[in-house]
């Protein structure tokens, strides 16, 4: 059963990343605030299990879920409000 939540945990962590990963590359090819973009990019590499466990490997310190659920929520209210996400992915459409 523990294996299981571990495994599902992971694939929420990676799914997140890769969401805030998309976010960052809209945000710093479509929108007005590349800078912007680049640090949720950053900010992608706190879900990916691999980093965390590197993390871990060279300071001993993990980021802790209630953390990673603290950053989850900044960075949903900023893409979303601040950083007019669906405008973005509209002026993304037109270029396709």
């Amino acid at each position: 059963m523990n294996k299981t939540l571990n495994l599902g945990g992971h694939l929420i962590s990676w799914f997140f990343g890769l969401l805030v990963a998309a976010v960052g590359l809209i945000n710093t090819f479509w929108g007005n605030d590349p800078g912007f973009g680049i640090f949720l990019i950053l900010l992608a590499f706190v879900y990916f299990p691999p980093a965390n466990v590197m993390l871990k490997e060279k300071t001993g310190f993990a980021i802790p879920l209630f953390a990673k659920l603290l950053l989850g929520v900044f960075i949903i209210m900023a893409a979303l409000g601040v950083g007019e996400l669906f405008d973005k992915i509209d002026l993304m459409m037109m270029d396709v």
